[in-house]
């Protein structure tokens, strides 16, 4: 008798149940075809699941109702299988936690061909390592033709319409395979590395029913500018953005007969004027061409294109002004040309037909002058507005748009008076950066969920937080007063608050730092850093339990820090440099922190050997305080640090907006190359130790020297002995090294000549002798990395070296040699004391503090250089 499918599935059923006999679960409603649930076993064997997403797949229940599978209702075949792993954006560290997805490797074509009926095949966002695809199994499947038989010969070999394999991070080599997913209605390859693909347009161009193809961020570089034709015969969405392309708009992209709906070519590097041919695509409905190279004016025959909805043409090139034509484009829902070279002038007659504009993005550098009548009333109802404007005034039209959730004004000046706050207060998302404000905040309520006010010259005391406030920026002011009414607001107190984010650095703010802190614990992210606060941590911010980052820089607080803080699990940067500060280093900072920075405090006693268990340390700057004790043997368990590839987990805080989140990347004031620098976006790159200007004692511990990871190493200014081992040379990313002013002493190693990222050295001050290492890296730098170690020989120093490697000028008795030594400690006790006296005052300024500091060194410096030098030839 012949065996049907649907028979196979009864049998096995029934074998079932004589298994589970015993147990009690029989069923005989498992509808499941017997080969499709071998086929998703095999699958499922290729792969682990750490967090058993697929538990249910089980021979104990009908694979028809197994997580992620889908069946027929009629033929109880396998239609579907999706499976896409559930992420969330963190609230802090561009970090996405993929431990519990999928990972492993998958066999496509053994999946797609045993699963015979399968149509919609999902694995996206997982951790997939690797895809295999075997074209002889596709062979077999067809009656063992040949390899090079025609796709649509070979169609019953795969149903699939629809296959996502996006945000997996795999590399692919070829893409081949797809001649044999002849279906295909639905790709997806975001996130994919192709770069070795150089024929890809050529195979998903043999796609016959194709309707929609996703390429973004894999690393394309050639897109055939010179191919006439592409034989897309279906293709109604082309989303390529951020690749490597590197030419002008591709001829075969206007040749399209398909009747294209969406072109995103963003975050790409194309470039020349856009040419009159995309007039050919008639039924354009999206048209992103945001962040390219494209120049000259925008063309005002882009108004022809009457079906467009979006039109994004952001960070280019484009000059000239504003086409007027645009305004007939009668369905834009969104209109973007932000962040160009555009001049000139913008009224009413730019906006004319656009009854359906939802969002408009219209800020330039320098910006535009708006000419608006009055008394004019736009046809459309913004919900999102982008702009900066040339003019005394708001324009009045904007006091119209009463469905406005997100304003941004960038680069303008203007008066805000109680209307204005009036209407901030009924948005739930405001930015206004870097304007020329004349307001004062001291009688308003900020009602916003999130509000920016970052760099706008505001003036009065702290606002008042209603408790929808989630995120409030107000650093870069002319703020005044203390900062209790802002947190111990008796209503806010009684309110639930939502705050998370709270920045009100660089302003005027005085007074402590109040003790109210207890009704803030949803508080993520602080920052009171470089205002004029005086006394101690209060307790109560020990109860902020979900605090990530904490900056109390550059301000006039005292005592010890408080244990209280140790409840603060979640810190990942502690940034209290530039306080008076004392007693020991905290020894409760959380194993996951990121960043301690404690430079230029009162600290004393021993580092802990607690910083040893920080393994994600990236930033340890503890300079410039009274630090004694040895170095700790242990820092080769910061494992951050013995790893030279540099962390792709950016310091950043997301708070989810309205279409999209908001990215806030965290920043430090580092020393490091002999200068200060500020580190925001490219913080995650930096790994720094420094430990300057203490007490520190003993000889460097060789098990610092297999932090290979480290960029910059700074010990100077201490009391260190020993030899500076050869195996310094391991640390190939070091960038900046300073050992200065210490009492090392022994030969340069030679490892330190093959450093070839070091762009800054500093040996001066020390007992080392011998020739320096020959080496173009070690040669290159100035006498001045050398100086003060009068044993030292050859290039870049004038002195030379004996054929036993030691100075030839080394006869001078020992009188000579203490008194000069003497006369060195004279000269800097002097000049140090007199010049701080001269320039004191300046000091409050803490802009210039650091920069007038380095002045200092790299003077003193200098004028030894210029000292012995005299001193020799006059001897």
């Amino acid at each position: 008798m012949k065996t049907f499918p649907s028979q196979h599935a009864i049998i096995y059923a029934w074998l079932l149940c004589a298994i589970m006999f015993n147990t009690g679960n029989c069923s005989f409603n498992i509808r499941c075809n017997s080969k499709d649930m071998q086929a998703l076993l095999n699958f499922k064997q290729g792969f682990k699941d750490p967090s058993g997403v697929l538990s249910s797949w089980s021979t104990q229940q009908d694979c028809c109702e197994w997580k992620g599978v889908m069946c027929d209702n009629i033929t109880n075949r396998v239609t579907q299988l999706s499976l896409p792993c559930s992420t969330t954006l963190p609230t802090y560290i561009n970090k996405i936690d993929k431990s519990h997805c999928l990972t492993g490797s998958v066999n496509l074509s053994l999946l797609v061909v045993e699963l015979e009926f399968l149509k919609h095949l999902n694995l996206s966002n997982n951790h997939f390592s690797a895809i295999q695809f075997d074209s002889d199994v596709f062979s077999q499947n067809c009656h063992n033709l040949s390899i090079s038989t025609l796709p649509h010969e070979c169609v019953n070999s795969s149903a699939l319409r629809f296959l996502d394999l996006s945000l997996n991070h795999l590399s692919i080599n070829s893409l081949q395979w797809l001649s044999h997913l002849y279906s295909l209605e639905y790709l997806n390859l975001d996130g994919i590395d192709l770069h070795k693909e150089t024929n890809w347009l050529q195979l998903v161009a043999m796609l016959p029913l194709l309707k929609e193809l996703h390429m973004h961020n894999c690393r394309l570089q050639d897109m055939s500018p010179s191919l006439q034709y592409a034989n897309f015969t279906a293709l109604k969405v082309l989303s390529l953005p951020t690749n490597d392309f590197h030419s002008e708009l591709p001829k075969w992209l206007f040749n399209l007969s398909c009747g294209i709906l969406s072109i995103d070519l963003r975050s790409n590097s194309l470039r020349g004027q856009l040419p009159k041919s995309l007039l050919n695509l008639r039924h354009l409905e999206a048209l992103n061409f945001e962040g390219n190279n494209f120049n000259g004016p925008i063309p005002d025959w882009l108004g022809e294109l009457e079906h467009l909805q979006y039109l994004n043409l952001r960070k280019n090139n484009f000059s000239g002004s504003l086409p007027t034509n645009l305004g007939n484009l009668s369905s834009l829902v969104l209109l973007s040309v932000s962040s160009n070279q555009l001049k000139g002038v913008v009224s009413e007659k730019n906006f004319v037909k656009l009854s359906k504009l939802k969002e408009l993005h219209i800020s330039i550098t320098p910006p535009l002058i708006f000419d608006f009548d009055s008394h004019w009333i736009p046809p459309f109802q913004l919900e999102r507005l982008f702009f900066g404007f040339e003019g005394p005034n708001l324009p009045a039209w904007l006091y119209s748009q009463s469905s406005l959730e997100h304003l941004l004004i960038y680069k303008s000046s203007f008066e805000a008076l109680e209307k204005f706050w009036n209407f901030l207060s009924r948005r739930s998302e405001v930015y206004l950066e870097d304007n020329l404000i004349d307001g004062n905040l001291s009688n308003v309520l900020l009602n916003s969920t999130f509000i920016s006010l970052s760099s706008n010259g505001l003036k009065g005391t702290l606002p008042r937080l209603s408790s929808n406030v989630a995120v409030v920026k107000l650093s870069n002011n002319s703020l005044s007063g203390n900062i209790s009414p802002l947190l111990c607001d008796q209503k806010m107190i009684d309110e639930k608050t939502n705050l998370v984010y709270l920045d009100v650095s660089l302003n005027h703010l005085s007074g402590g730092l109040t003790n109210c802190w207890k009704n803030w614990k949803s508080l993520v992210h602080v920052n009171l850093g470089s205002n004029n606060l005086i006394g101690k941590i209060p307790p109560s911010m020990g109860l902020l339990s979900n605090l990530t980052s904490l900056h109390l820089h550059e301000n006039k607080l005292y005592g010890e820090i408080p244990p209280s803080l140790k409840n603060c699990h979640s810190l990942m940067i502690f940034n209290v440099r530039e306080n008076n500060f004392l007693g020991n280093i905290p020894n409760w900072i959380p194993l996951g922190a990121k960043a301690l920075q404690i430079r230029s405090n009162n600290f004393s006693g021993n580092l802990p050997t607690q910083v040893c268990q920080m393994s994600s340390l990236i930033i340890l700057d503890i300079a410039d305080n009274t630090i004694s004790g040895h170095i700790p043997t242990c820092l080769h368990n910061i494992t951050t640090l013995i790893s030279i590839k540099a962390s792709h987990n950016k310091l950043s805080f997301f708070f989810p907006t309205y279409g999209g989140h908001y990215t806030f990347e965290d920043s430090l004031e580092l020393v490091t190359k002999g200068q200060v620098s500020e580190y925001g976006r490219n913080l995650h790159f930096m790994s720094l130790i420094d430990m300057s200007s203490n007490n520190l004692s003993g000889t460097i511990p060789p098990q610092m020297f297999s932090l290979i990871g480290l960029c910059s190493l700074n010990l100077s200014h201490n009391k260190l002995t020993g030899e500076i081992p050869n195996e310094i040379g391991n640390m190939k990313k070091l960038e900046s090294l300073d050992f200065s002013s210490n009492q090392l002493w022994g030969e340069i190693p030679q490892g330190l000549s093959g450093l070839s990222f070091l762009g800054h050295l500093n040996l001066s001050f020390n007992n080392l002798r011998g020739k320096i290492p020959l080496g173009t890296q070690l040669q290159g730098f100035s006498a001045l990395s050398y100086i003060g170690n009068p044993d030292l020989c050859g290039p870049p120093l004038t002195k030379n070296c004996s054929q036993g490697g030691k100075p030839k000028d080394t006869k001078s008795k020992d009188g000579e040699s203490t008194f000069l030594s003497w006369f060195y400690i004279g000269i800097e006790s002097g000049f140090a004391t007199g010049f701080l006296g001269v320039c004191s005052a300046i000091f409050f300024n803490r802009k210039w503090r650091h920069a007038y500091f380095n002045f200092l060194y790299d003077l003193r410096d200098r004028l030894y250089v210029m000292l012995i030098i005299k001193i020799n030839s006059f001897c």
